[in-house]
């Protein structure tokens, strides 16, 4: 609990009342709960800056803003509160438009905040000069430019009050002027909706559907985890003995204990997730939007249940049937739809009551199937990388070690996974097949960057998750590739005391891509080739620690030790994981064909 001394400082001015433009900034940002924020200091908005810290606002230096970005991502996925990033005009602000569009797809409440150049030097080509609304109009659900001094508190709270209702990024515009000068004017109170249930037709024609249901199954999505209906779910699918799937990305969205529980779909998912929906004649798509990537035929698996009754419950009425034919669209709160639900299902006879017991021992059978599979699996069926696997046991340039094979790691990784942990995955071969051993009791522990795919995500993301929720283990998987591109903010968490616990497979190689080459370029590999200096000697000279394993035995001791690191001595680790050049499924085998060619030059290239 805060002292007097503190709630006084939070404290918010009530009606109209003299103030600066910096002043009803700030003051309106601590309406609204901001705590914290990230970002690179600048000129542009050093007035408002100045007074941050007697309001009680942190303001967590990066190392670059990109990854500020992804901070207050994650920093609102675990809190689910605004996350708010901020920096200089012009390239500060351009360096944040990746992790802003990986917010708008994760579907985070992060505000930016882009002070801009001077109302009267726009136009001239000045220095740091930039248009910056147009940078973010694709990657956010609302913009507002202070037009003038006298409405900084106005649109600031209207694009906190955006971010949430639209649940997604907001970016305010200020010109750097703006925060200057006198103004009176009165703070507004956040604005916060109260989501319903959905429309009665829909729910009653989703309900007569469920029961005359054979084999329900249920999607738990992204939805779930942010009206916070894990345990709504939960009694949906108990009522129904329905098997619980994942959506691709979001395998915190059921706890992996309950019997019901199958794993993801999408992209290196679950076998018994992919043939239990196969078998599905009724889906409902709780807190879904169906994406394209996240229901791709895997592992040799066309499992989209074609000719089954598709319930899709959305809070976005835009999601509805876009990528999937639906029978029923219910545009509603995951929470509120499935109680709505539930009591429409009180004392109904379903059909599904009558074989659920068969249904169950179908569940467990494919769930230990698969279970056993990933155990087993210490190899890929591509002749190749077993080749290349051959070709690597000859080269162990580390004393007494050895290369280690990336499933193998994973599934050692996630036996030796702390209670509580919060997780994030880069992009990539190793952290996509991370999917299949990553496995959650609790919402809000696992980020990914979601359909934006991109690299540089999981290590700045988990370190605004660790920011928000200080008390849990935070670990971020990356691949060498993606690591070089974010390993800077390890600085960020020596400088600002934020321990987090960093694994990063090191197999020398832009494996994801590297993959196609072999399916479809005959083994011509070009530009995949990665030759890395020491990462966990890089982390040792930026002030934090590191572990280098070279032996399977090693991973989970390892990972322990980082984690109590972090846990008791407030300190982050970097584990260096030295893994085969292993392959797995291709990543974007739905976005390549065979090479053509008609130039004479090229023609062996096919």
């Amino acid at each position: 609990m805060k002292d007097q001394s503190s709630q006084d400082k939070r404290s918010v001015p009530v009606g109209p009342t003299k103030m600066t433009p910096s002043e009803a900034f700030v003051e309106t940002m601590v309406a609204n709960g901001v705590t914290d924020m990230f970002g690179i200091m600048g000129s542009a908005f050093m007035d408002a800056m100045d007074i941050f810290e007697p309001a009680g606002i942190r303001l967590i230096p990066v190392v670059h803003e990109q990854g500020a970005g992804h901070m207050a991502d994650g920093y609102s996925r675990v809190s689910g509160r605004h996350g708010v990033v901020i920096g200089q005009n012009g390239p500060g602000i351009s360096n944040c438009v990746t992790a802003i569009a990986a917010a708008y797809w994760a579907h985070s409440p992060v505000v930016i905040v882009t002070p801009e150049t001077g109302t009267m030097g726009m136009g001239l080509g000045g220095f740091q000069e930039a248009n910056q609304l147009p940078m973010f109009q694709e990657f956010t659900k609302y913009q507002g430019h202070v037009n003038n001094p006298k409405r900084m508190a106005e649109f600031t709270g209207r694009c906190f009050d955006r971010a949430m209702s639209e649940m997604g990024p907001t970016q305010l515009n200020i010109p750097r002027d703006y925060f200057y000068g006198e103004i009176t004017c009165e703070i507004p109170q956040p604005s916060r909706l109260d989501r319903g249930a959905g429309g009665e037709k829909s729910l009653s024609e989703a309900a007569d559907l469920l029961a005359a249901a054979k084999f329900p199954v249920i999607i738990s999505g992204g939805g779930v985890v942010m009206a916070d209906a894990v345990e709504e779910c939960k009694a949906l699918a108990e009522r129904l003995g329905a098997p619980v799937v994942n959506s691709y990305l979001h395998n915190d969205s059921f706890p992996a204990s309950h019997p019901l529980w199958c794993g993801p779909l999408g992209y290196q998912g679950s076998k018994a997730a992919m043939k239990l929906i196969a078998q599905a004649d009724v889906v409902v798509a709780l807190g879904s939007r169906l994406g394209p990537f996240g229901t791709l035929p895997q592992h040799g698996l066309e499992y989209w249940p074609t000719s089954a009754k598709i319930i899709q419950i959305d809070a976005d009425n835009k999601m509805l049937g876009l990528v999937k034919k639906i029978s029923v669209g219910i545009c509603g709160d995951a929470k509120s739809s499935a109680i709505a639900l539930n009591r429409r299902l009180i004392g109904r006879a379903l059909i599904c009551d009558t074989n659920k017991d068969e249904r169950a021992a179908t569940i467990a059978a494919e769930k230990t199937a698969w279970e056993k599979e990933l155990d087993e699996w210490t190899h890929e069926r591509d002749p190749f990388s077993i080749d290349m696997i051959k070709e690597n046991a000859k080269e162990t340039p580390f004393s007494g070690g050895e290369y280690l094979h990336p499933r193998q790691v994973l599934r050692e990784l996630e036996k030796a996974m702390p209670d509580d942990v919060m997780v994030s995955t880069d992009i990539g071969n190793i952290n996509s097949i991370a999917n299949s051993y990553l496995r959650f009791e609790k919402p809000r522990s696992f980020f990914a960057a979601m359909s934006f795919g991109n690299c540089g995500y999981a290590f700045p993301t988990i370190i605004g998750a660790k920011a928000a929720a200080p008390h849990r283990p935070a670990i971020s998987y990356a691949g060498d590739g993606a690591w070089a591109m974010s390993l800077g903010e390890t600085m960020t968490c020596v400088r600002h005391d934020i321990p987090v616990t960093a694994v990063v497979f090191h197999n020398r190689q832009w494996g994801a891509e590297k993959k196609n080459q072999v399916d479809f370029y005959n083994r011509r590999f070009v530009a995949g080739e990665l030759d890395n200096p020491s990462f966990a000697g890089i982390a040792k000279a930026m002030g934090a620690e590191g572990i280098v394993v070279d032996r399977l035995e090693n991973v989970g001791p390892a990972l322990k030790k980082a984690v109590d690191m972090q846990m008791n001595e407030g300190k982050t680790c970097i584990i260096e994981i030295m893994c085969s050049q292993e392959l797995g499924d291709p990543f974007r085998r739905d976005a390549l064909s065979r090479p053509v060619r008609f130039l004479d030059k090229y023609k062996d290239y096919v």
